[in-house]
């Protein structure tokens, strides 16, 4: 994988949200073993479906009500028969087995990672829907000075 350098409007644009987990389905004609997910993002978004390659480490009552971190705003990508909403985001274990990104503590579904770059305060942090505007413009404000 190249790391090509990106702009930080580029990396503001892509939208990343909390979801639940509402439903697990299995996924016989994926090529590497794999659950259906169906994610709740809140009722501005809704519930969108998703493929992840996560059944070394989850089963699928571990899954369901579950917070995960997904990009919702890529378009929807054909996954054998299967149509993909939303990235679910994980990281490689040791093996190679996809671990889950999740918040520490429940947080509201579709809450909004931010990335704020502003001296004395974490590197990414999630807020709700409405501070994540106000957010955005004032990190735009601090960073233009």
């Amino acid at each position: 994988m190249t790391n090509s350098p990106i702009s930080f409007d580029d990396f503001m644009k892509v939208d990343i949200r909390v979801g639940t987990i509402v439903n697990v389905y299995d996924f016989p004609e994926a090529r590497k073993p794999a659950w259906k997910l169906d994610i709740d993002f809140g009722e501005e978004i809704g519930v969108k479906k998703s493929s992840a390659q996560i059944t070394a480490h989850y089963g699928k009552d571990d899954l369901i009500g579950r917070q995960v971190i997904a990009v919702v705003n890529f378009p929807p990508r054909q996954i054998g028969p299967f149509m993909s909403e939303v990235l679910t985001l994980g990281l490689p274990d040791p093996d190679g087995e996809v671990v889950l990104l999740q918040p520490t503590q429940n947080v509201p579904d579709a809450a909004v990672c931010t990335k704020p770059v502003i001296a004395n305060e974490p590197a990414i942090r999630l807020v709700g829907h409405h501070q994540a505007k106000a957010h955005h413009h004032e990190l735009s404000q601090t960073l233009s000075q």
